[in-house]
């Protein structure tokens, strides 16, 4: 039975064999790989992955598809969790976790600082996003493109954009361009901040309000002649603050 792509799932299936090859290939998976798809759709990744690998982790949230997985030939090669990988813990599945997916679009924020949440047992990621995201994601301070999720998971991950997807690769096609980007947890040792909490927090406080200067934004949590003595101008607004400022800033 043809199953219909749901609009409030955000589902949009791969199908374009070249861009799914260049995927896998770029995961690399090893058959000892604890390796999770977050949304297997319809297979695109799923199967040419158990071609590589004996067994696969998915998070599959859609119930006609849950059922159709539960009927697979390959079912007995899947554990299948059915649920929205929004609320997942993701810390249930052990540790050195390869995590890949198609991620919906309408949700792929969220889900990434969820994601991020759970970057202490990450090998890598390998995810399908909107390449809006994607260039979000890896934009420089003082660029339109820089913000709250570009500081956030900067500070978490190294990251590449590994190719860029055209609308035609999927069923349907998006209404928007796509990226493949992999990331890759940052030590202890490369993550300065003193408490990673307090960095979020004023990361998301001093993005609140783009266009207000820090004096602003950040009142009640440091004064202005404390950003002085670490060299930053009070009347700075949040875009232009490198990784490193909003580190100093959250330790200070």
């Amino acid at each position: 039975m043809q199953h219909v792509a749901r609009k409030r799932f955000g589902q949009h299936f791969l199908t374009d064999t070249g861009i799914i090859n260049a995927i896998v290939d770029a995961v690399h998976p090893l058959p000892a790989d604890n390796l999770v798809e977050i949304g297997p759709g319809l297979g695109a990744l799923t199967l040419p992955l158990l071609e590589r690998i004996p067994h696969l982790t998915v998070i599959e949230l859609d119930r006609d598809l849950v059922a159709r997985w539960r009927a697979h030939p390959k079912a007995a090669a899947l554990t299948l969790y059915e649920g929205d990988a929004l609320a997942f813990d993701f810390s249930t599945l052990g540790l050195k976790l390869r995590i890949v997916g198609n991620l919906p679009y309408n949700i792929s924020t969220p889900l990434l600082f969820h994601l991020a949440s759970f970057a202490e047992i990450l090998i890598d990621g390998h995810f399908m996003l909107q390449k809006e995201v994607v260039e979000r994601m890896v934009a420089e301070p003082a660029t339109s493109d820089y913000g709250r999720l570009s500081v956030m998971m900067q500070y978490r991950f190294h990251m590449d954009l590994l190719l860029e997807v055209p609308p035609e690769s999927f069923s349907p096609p998006p209404k928007v361009e796509s990226a493949v980007v992999r990331l890759i947890p940052k030590t202890a040792a490369e993550r300065l901040a003193h408490d990673d909490a307090r960095l979020e927090h004023v990361v998301a406080q001093a993005f609140s309000q783009r266009r207000k200067m820090l004096r602003s934004t950040l009142k009640g949590m440091i004064s202005e002649a404390a950003l002085m003595k670490l060299d930053i101008d009070p009347t700075r607004r949040a875009e232009t603050l490198t990784l490193e400022e909003f580190v100093a800033m959250a330790n200070a």
